[in-house]
């Protein structure tokens, strides 16, 4: 069961009433609805939820919680990463009594999220893509993530067999461990296929701006990049404007096929409905959340979009083998000796880190082959 929402909670607030009822006892509130077997879930994000991307993927796996019965889910996209998201955490706890919430985007953690969890110990908050830490983060917080890593690999096999300038693109938004890791897996998957390729990343410095991503999308091509991808909010602008120009694509969070029906090679794509429904059916029955939960493609986290016409039978049978590799777990997109684009060794000879590798979610680096720069 959905309630849809009439109002603005950030701004319901502001209003005397609303004073009220945040002086009500939150935490009783919350541990009565938690402690039923009904349920009441808050989703924040901080896009439109028909956004092609980041917010739609999350969007689809709340639209799985609402079919779970006992389970009342309250959403409220377009939420900046500010005190604005408290506002809207706070009017969730205590004008619809949600006791979960999953604020999704990456600049809710560190400090809004912990405010609030501070604030309303009763309540389970847990957030996507957070490094959450025992003994420096409260218990009733938490982090989910999932190793899209190696979905990005899989996009560069598929890259490095529609390639023929042997020069790959990628759109990117911020310089953060996540983005750093998709960029250096799309190239090592391509590099696969062929040693000799690069790829060519600019970033935008913003999860969603859709004149730079456009402007970026149009400077890889002139510089002839011939399939891209990208790592922001919404890819809709990216892949439209790429194979505009007659470049492949390859998506990313959502299924981006129907914008680019011939150009679209496949997508890295989330499953959040999975991890979302585990959480929820685990808080119906009293039992405890986990605190830091990853998992891959064969722990139903993420999933790949259906190849496109543009991929051709070599491209598809290696994409598969190595697919089948990463179901049974333990796959190493990075294997030593690896060296940065600067020169530096990053993974010794004989090291390799597996897609659960801690130190992959520190990553500060562009591998070899990547042209571009963190700073």
């Amino acid at each position: 069961m959905t309630r849809l929402l009439h109002m603005n909670r950030r701004n319901f607030l502001h209003a005397s009433a609303a004073g009220a009822l945040v002086s009500v006892a939150p935490g009783l509130l919350a541990s009565r609805a938690y402690a039923q077997t009904a349920l009441t879930v808050g989703f924040i994000y901080v896009g439109p939820k028909d956004d092609y991307g980041y917010n739609q993927s999350h969007a689809e796996g709340a639209a799985v919680v609402k079919a779970i019965p006992g389970v009342t889910v309250v959403e409220e996209e377009n939420v900046p990463e500010t005190v604005d998201v408290q506002k809207t955490m706070e009017s969730m706890i205590n004008l619809d009594g949600a006791s979960l919430i999953f604020p999704t985007s990456f600049g809710y953690f560190d400090p809004h999220m912990l405010a609030m969890a501070a604030k309303y110990p009763n309540v389970q908050f847990r957030h996507c893509g957070g490094l959450w830490q025992e003994g420096k983060h409260p218990m009733n917080t938490g982090s989910y993530f999932g190793y899209i890593g190696e979905g990005q690999y899989l996009n560069g096999i598929t890259a490095g067999y529609a390639s023929k300038s042997k020069k790959i693109g990628f759109v990117a938004a911020k310089p953060i461990p996540q983005v750093l890791e998709n960029i250096n897996s799309f190239l090592l998957g391509a590099r696969s296929v062929d040693p000799a390729i690069t790829c060519q990343v600019i970033f935008t410095g913003e999860w969603s701006l859709a004149v730079k991503e456009a402007e970026a999308t149009n400077a890889l091509v002139d510089q002839g990049a011939d399939v891209i991808t990208c790592h922001v909010d919404s890819p809709k602008v990216v892949v439209e404007t790429a194979a505009g120009r007659g470049a492949f694509v390859c998506g990313y969070h959502a299924n981006q096929s129907p914008l680019a029906p011939q150009k679209y090679l496949t997508g890295a794509e989330w499953a959040w409905g999975n991890v979302y429904s585990d959480f929820v059916k685990k808080a119906q029955a009293g039992e405890k959340l986990g605190n830091f939960v990853r998992g891959g493609l064969k722990d139903g986290f993420v999933k790949m979009s259906a190849l496109g016409p543009g991929v051709s039978d070599e491209s598809r049978n290696k994409f598969e083998a190595t697919k089948a590799e990463m179901m049974k777990g333990g796959f190493s997109v990075f294997k030593g000796p690896m060296k940065d684009n600067k020169g530096n060794v990053v993974v010794p000879d004989g090291k390799s880190y597996a897609e659960d590798a801690i130190e992959l979610e520190s990553m500060s680096y562009l591998v070899e082959g990547v042209v571009g720069s963190t700073a």
